[in-house]
């Protein structure tokens, strides 16, 4: 009897196993049946005998790869809500409704409809921040690091910049507040020291080549004990007298009361509007809760001149950012923000409805503890500020391998490692991933 022809396993059957099928949510079945495609080629090349084990194999490790060289979805159960490795803010759903809204067509993203010719990008989005923050006027671009950049090239190329020696911060992805201000062309004039600065020593540094006014939140740091600053309403009252412009960039970019969430109070941009100070810069994935976007409002006559700048081309932000940043300051105008954005829902989620979700997790996985935990903020905002919190805890022998098993499922889950056990914190995980968070756990 003939020995039947070896043949090549058809390509649904490869696409009917399940490890292969949970890769279509990472990079669609398109993206999937082209790897299998891939795959069956490269071993018809060869000429050699493969197992059906063997190719489905190869295809699992070609789409590992391909799932880690593109954004993916994650469920990012860290207890950081706004991390900073892991996109910062979820987008409230009404923000993702009108991404896709304005992305399945044309929009009138610089076209005035009224006098039908040619309009501005900015001013549809310069109304919404004035009504969200109070301010005068509004300019949106690509980073908060741009718009600082954008206000020292426009007010102070050429010229001196007056900032505290305790302001003078490194943030993540090495922003050096000393490094920003040398690339503007701008010259830096440091008053105080580290841990105290008062209003004269600012008065003293005023010159003819004074410029600006600069704050700058800490960030991820803080200084106590034998400490002393200028707050932000004796600085725009001397930048008023000196006739200076008096920046403040917040970085974060509140908009309401983290207190009320059990948080440290963190500074407002209408608190920063209010002590007079003439522009505030601040991120758009912070707190605010919107897509990544820099935000500079206040004085009109200032963003004037801002608009005025060539670098504002470089800089500017899609018709994407545009629809998402607007979509959600709406729902800071409607008072809806607190309900319907997940960085405040995650904040305003209480010890109970977390335990009593954690629970389902310690029920169905043997290993696993309910404990208690602490969650960050995160993203430069609060440094030291922890939040009550409550986790999962799963005790195993190899914790490095079991987070990195987490980390390579579908979708991955970032865990933490906390005295040898794999920590999951509740505060970070939507409710609606419980369920696939549990399957994985229980499979592993």
């Amino acid at each position: 009897m003939k020995n039947r022809r070896w043949e090549l396993p058809a390509v649904h059957r490869i696409l009917d196993e399940t490890a292969v099928g949970a890769f279509e949510a990472r990079v669609g079945r398109a993206g999937v049946k082209r790897v299998v495609d891939a795959v069956l080629d490269r071993v018809r090349s060869s000429g050699t005998e493969a197992s059906f084990e063997a190719i489905v194999a190869s295809v699992l490790t070609r789409l590992h790869e391909l799932a880690v060289e593109t954004p993916s979805p994650l469920v990012n159960a860290t207890g950081i809500i706004l991390h900073t490795n892991l996109g910062r803010a979820p987008l409230a759903p009404d923000a993702i409704a009108e991404v896709e809204r304005i992305a399945c067509g044309y929009s009138n993203l610089e076209y005035d409809l009224e006098r039908g010719e040619r309009g501005s990008r900015h001013s549809g989005i310069a109304a919404a921040l004035c009504e969200a923050t109070g301010a005068q006027d509004g300019l949106v671009v690509n980073n908060c690091a741009a718009a600082v950049l954008l206000v020292l090239d426009t007010f102070a190329k050429g010229r001196e910049v007056i900032v505290a020696r305790n302001a003078l911060v490194e943030i993540g992805g090495g922003f050096r507040i000393p490094e920003v201000l040398e690339r503007s062309g701008a010259r830096l004039v440091e008053v105080g020291t580290t841990n105290r600065v008062y209003l004269e020593d600012f008065e003293r540094a005023l010159s003819p080549r004074t410029a600006l006014l600069l704050r700058t939140h800490p960030s991820n740091y803080r200084i106590e004990g034998f400490t002393h600053d200028v707050s932000g309403r004796e600085l725009a009252e001397l930048g008023r007298r000196a006739g200076v412009p008096v920046a403040e960039d917040l970085g974060s970019g509140a908009l309401l009361d983290l207190a009320e969430y059990g948080a440290e109070h963190e500074r407002t941009v209408r608190e920063a509007l209010a002590d007079g100070i003439g522009l505030v810069t601040f991120s758009g994935d912070k707190l605010l809760g919107g897509p990544q976007a820099g935000i500079v409002v206040g004085r009109a006559n200032l963003l004037a001149r801002m608009r005025n700048n060539p670098l504002l081309r470089a800089l500017r932000v899609d018709k994407l950012t545009l629809a998402a940043l607007a979509a959600t300051l709406r729902l800071y105008r409607d008072g809806s923000a607190a309900e319907r954005i997940p960085l405040y829902r995650m904040l305003a989620a209480s010890l109970d409805e977390l335990r009593h979700r954690a629970q389902a997790y310690a029920s169905a996985v043997p290993s696993a503890r309910v404990v208690e935990s602490d969650a960050y903020v995160g993203a430069g905002a609060l440094p030291q500020s922890r939040i009550a919190s409550v986790a999962v805890s799963v005790g195993t022998p190899v914790p490095d391998e079991l987070a990195k098993a987490l980390r390579s499922g579908t979708p991955p889950i970032v865990a933490r490692i906390d005295e040898g056990r794999v920590v999951l914190d509740l505060r970070t995980i939507a409710p609606a991933e419980d369920e696939l968070v549990i399957a994985a756990l229980s499979a592993l």
